[in-house]
């Protein structure tokens, strides 16, 4: 895919409306990368002029700030800072909730104020100003779907209604998980808790949180964090449920579900 950097924006002497933050996971992860593409794919077909940072794109900082090391984590920031402000970006657009949540939260405090969107509320006002329009035969159409609350999206930054929405536009049935919205269970890899090694217990976080998923009876678990989508897709492979139960990214159901425009590239 051709995907325009910053930096050759503006040696052409453009700059975009939006910068896509791909975020770690989005970059390095084979699974993430496939949610990367999705969105990029979406931004394609309706026209928005984006543009990423590619290799001037560094991690946010926040494992580094979750797992107590403030001191990277500074040093992190204030080199993303930088160059975001280097370039006068204004608007941010990103697929993890972790890179969103540090974004809007924490880094305004070191001098990197910016607005910053999450991909589901940018699909939401994509789909209700019509510029994704859904396929009148769309594979999701009556489908059980059942979504899963990122904590950083939902509890840290109060985001439930816009993934609902987007689901709801592709006319599926949306099965709700007993712990949902304000009262849903983490997946098991929020606070860095990611990186590191499972302490003592009876049971792991994401195989609880998967058990619960798949006895909605749902064929499709939407996911809008990076994070969430490794944790519920191993969960439902430790069920030896992934032939009946898919784990996708609501990029990657949109972009599955979505008329195509053709847009003069």
């Amino acid at each position: 895919m051709k995907v325009n950097t910053m930096a050759e924006m503006m040696a052409n002497g453009e700059t975009p409306e939006i910068l896509f933050w791909v975020g770690c996971a989005g970059s390095f992860d084979q699974r993430a990368q496939k949610i990367t593409k999705a969105f990029a794919t979406i931004l394609n077909n309706v026209g928005i002029k984006y543009a990423i940072l590619g290799k001037e794109e560094a991690c946010t900082g926040d494992p580094a700030r979750r797992a107590g090391n403030e001191f990277l984590f500074q040093m992190m920031a204030y080199q993303n800072i930088q160059t975001l402000n280097g370039y006068g970006i204004k608007k941010i657009v990103t697929t993890c909730p972790h890179c969103l949540n540090i974004f809007k939260n924490e880094y305004p405090k070191l001098g990197g104020s910016y607005e910053i969107i999450h991909h589901t509320v940018l699909l939401q006002q994509l789909i209700s100003e019509g510029k994704i329009k859904i396929k009148e035969k769309s594979e999701f159409k009556g489908k059980k779907l059942s979504y899963h609350d990122s904590c950083y999206l939902g509890r840290a930054n109060n985001i439930y209604e816009a993934p609902r929405k987007v689901l709801e536009a592709l006319e599926s049935e949306l099965v709700e998980m007993k712990r949902c919205k304000s009262n849903g269970l983490c997946c098991g890899a929020g606070g860095a808790q990611m990186f590191k090694e499972e302490e003592a217990g009876d049971k792991r976080i994401n195989v609880e949180r998967a058990e619960e998923a798949i006895e909605t009876g749902a064929s499709v678990i939407v996911s809008a964090c990076p994070y969430c989508n490794t944790m519920m897709s191993d969960g439902v492979k430790l069920k030896e449920k992934e032939e009946e139960v898919k784990v996708l990214d609501i990029a990657e159901v949109i972009a599955a579900g979505m008329e195509e425009n053709n847009h003069d590239k």
